[in-house]
């Protein structure tokens, strides 16, 4: 099989793998099936079952990452749609907004501080805790590498969806805007689908808190990378 042929064939599998796991995932509702944790792994695995070169599977499967940019200009048309539900709960988007990136970005820095990684890793780990278009951009400002921001991004997201559950019992968080914003600022575009799955308004909380908090870190980045360091 030539190259390109099988780039077609890695860019159709990729597609396959992605909405097999959402389609099994939509009918089981079990963390391991999330697309987000799932997909990563099969094609990690048929990649080295296979002894795929990395440059030929990213020939065309570049254009997934490619369409991260319409994504993010997409994410206007939610805060339209939902403006009076900003225009309500103001202060709890916005607290929840400041204390996503504060705290993901703080919470970055400590473990870096205590846990000795290469500075490219150190750098791409510092804005893990927004969605990944944001996070791209932002990640440079650091003098992180895209594709390692976006890697500590899904990892980020896979985690928030396992522990949110019991940490909403434990800290008694029973509210759709509190479940909404801790999601949304916590584990990102992950986080909002996972809100979703207790609500409409969980959905909607935790997808404005997010887009407010990565156009927040996008803006901000440059600024904020004086302090991290």
């Amino acid at each position: 099989m030539s190259a390109t042929a099988l780039s077609i064939v890695c860019l159709a599998l990729t597609l396959f793998c992605y909405y097999a796991c959402k389609y099994l995932y939509l009918r089981h509702r079990v963390w391991w099936l999330a697309p987000i944790f799932l997909v990563p792994l099969v094609v990690i695995g048929i990649v080295a079952l296979f002894k795929i070169d990395l440059p030929i599977y990213f020939q065309y499967t570049h254009l997934l990452v490619m369409l991260l940019a319409p994504a993010t200009v997409a994410f206007a048309l939610p805060i339209y749609r939902e403006r009076a539900l900003i225009q309500k709960y103001p202060i709890t988007i916005f607290s929840g907004v400041v204390a996503g990136l504060f705290l993901g970005m703080f919470s970055s820095w400590l473990l870096i501080k205590f846990i000795p990684l290469p500075t490219e890793l150190a750098h791409s780990f510092i804005v893990r805790s927004i969605s990944t278009p944001f996070a791209v951009e932002a990640t440079t400002s650091f003098g992180g590498i895209p594709e390692l921001t976006a890697v500590m991004v899904v990892m980020t997201g896979v985690v928030g969806i396992l522990i949110c559950e019991p940490i909403f019992k434990l800290a008694r968080i029973r509210t759709s805007l509190g479940r909404g914003v801790a999601l949304g600022a916590s584990a990102h575009g992950a986080g909002a689908s996972k809100a979703t799955e207790y609500g409409r308004e969980e959905g909607v909380v935790a997808s404005l808190t997010m887009i407010f908090a990565g156009v927040s870190m996008v803006l901000g980045a440059p600024f904020f990378a004086i302090f991290v360091g």
